[in-house]
């Protein structure tokens, strides 16, 4: 165990999950990313050029899907990514990692949650956003409560019924689609490449990377699954081939039923181009409104589940107060740190138009943060995979990662890329994100400090 501690039976979490709720949690973690916020990637590199971003993002995390399952089937534990680094550099890449997976996870469901306000505002008026995204919050978070199980078989169904609803969209906008309209300006705005459309790509890498943000929370499950050595690597690779599938064919689809340029700033771009082609009033457009809940209510639901364990797991090892890791004793499940991170989400989602940063509202800047948590934390655990590869060859490892070290070297090579894009467009969050990651450090540093003393 990480750390070394020794942990009694009340700090374990039970062992009940199989591989298709693995599956349902990989991909309902991410799904959202399918219905909303892609869209503003054409806005920066147009059809073709967001296109090119996307298979390259995506090249990125299947290279990075096979090295991290190295990685979580060697060392099945809650803290995910925080167990590995602190395994492998000790108290300071735990801590790196472990705040970084935090950031994302706790930072990601208010976003999704103002979608789900945002979406039920629609159909009811008279329920404002903010209060139906923090109703959506607590029920999902006391889902969670429930049980491990429960949570985990209600992600697996709701997460089916979102892809069947996008092959839905699909099946009725395909009489529609002409690849001469999704091809049309796709450069940035110009019919053929052109200098320009590269820096236009780069600015797209935060809207690619929404596509796929998350999935990396089925390593906060390993702890809780039958077979972890088997359950895993297929949940990943399945859920990273179903993702990529559906992202190709909501682009494709949306962008060929006309002018694309309409879709590309707005956060509803599946209705809107259902709408060209069956028009304002179909009962096929209600239905998408409807079922789009489907989408984002998986990943909401299931970034709670993921922000839990996190939580809970770095209570446990010492990095927060020790009342974050108490497991509920019937229904042995986290519940404390649910209540956390749901504390911290619902306080951004009610300061979502009180507070901006660099000219854009909470929302824009709580995903940007999301994504900066990820990628730091992906580049520490790559560099943790080549640590452990060299500290501990006999490590038990029953999956190897696949084009060793070239896969977790294409994975940072990304990383950095992703990052520099990111930084250069985000100045002022992306130093807020070093100030709370050291602020954090110096805060857990001193209290463990006090407590060894």
């Amino acid at each position: 165990m990480a750390g070394g501690d020794i942990l009694n039976d009340s700090q374990h979490l039970s062992a009940t999950l199989n591989t298709w709720q693995l599956w349902g949690i990989a991909v309902g973690l991410v799904i959202s990313g399918e219905y909303f916020g892609w869209s503003y990637g054409w806005a920066s590199a147009g059809t073709l050029g967001f296109l090119v971003t996307t298979l390259y993002i995506a090249t990125m995390y299947t290279a990075f899907i096979f090295s991290f399952t190295e990685l979580t089937t060697a060392i099945p534990h809650a803290g995910g990514p925080f167990a590995y680094a602190e395994r492998a550099f000790g108290e300071l890449g735990g801590y790196l990692a472990g705040a970084a997976t935090l950031i994302e996870f706790v930072f990601a469901p208010p976003a999704i949650a103002l979608a789900i306000g945002a979406y039920l505002n629609v159909q009811f008026p008279a329920l404002a956003p903010k209060n139906a995204a923090v109703l959506a919050y607590l029920f999902f978070m006391a889902i969670n409560i429930l049980g491990v199980r429960i949570a985990a078989s209600f992600e697996l169904f709701i997460t089916i019924l979102a892809i069947i609803e996008l092959l839905v969209f699909m099946a009725v906008v395909a009489p529609g689609f002409k690849l001469s309209n999704f091809v049309a300006h796709g450069w940035a705005g110009h019919e053929h490449f052109h200098a320009g459309a590269v820096h236009g790509m780069f600015a797209a890498v935060p809207f690619a990377i929404w596509f796929f943000l998350a999935i990396e929370g089925v390593a906060m499950a390993a702890e809780e699954t039958k077979r972890p050595a088997r359950s895993i690597p297929i949940a990943y690779i399945g859920g990273i081939g179903t993702l990529l599938a559906l992202a190709i064919g909501v682009m494709l689809f949306a962008g060929g039923v006309g002018d694309w340029r309409i879709l590309s700033n707005i956060n509803d771009p599946l209705p809107q181009a259902m709408k060209i082609i069956v028009g304002p009033s179909s009962g096929w457009l209600h239905m998408l409104v409807w079922l789009g809940l489907f989408g984002l209510i998986a990943s909401l639901h299931g970034i709670i589940f993921g922000y839990s364990r996190q939580i809970f797991a770095l209570a446990r090892a010492g990095y927060l107060p020790s009342v974050f890791s108490k497991i509920h004793p019937r229904l042995k499940t986290p519940w404390v740190a649910i209540l956390a991170g749901g504390v911290v989400g619902i306080a951004a989602i009610y300061s979502d138009s009180l507070i901006t940063i660099g000219g854009q509202p909470l929302t824009a800047n709580i995903v940007t943060m999301s994504v900066l948590g990820a990628l730091v934390m992906y580049a520490i655990s790559m560099l943790a995979l080549f640590r452990l590869r060299k500290a501990e060859p006999d490590m038990a490892r029953p999956f190897r990662a696949k084009l060793y070290p070239f896969g977790p070297i294409w994975t940072l090579a990304g990383v950095c890329i992703c990052l520099a894009s990111i930084v250069y467009n985000n100045k002022a969050i992306s130093l807020i994100f070093c100030g709370l990651l050291a602020l954090g450090y110096l805060v857990v540093h001193f209290t463990r400090s006090r407590l060894a003393a």
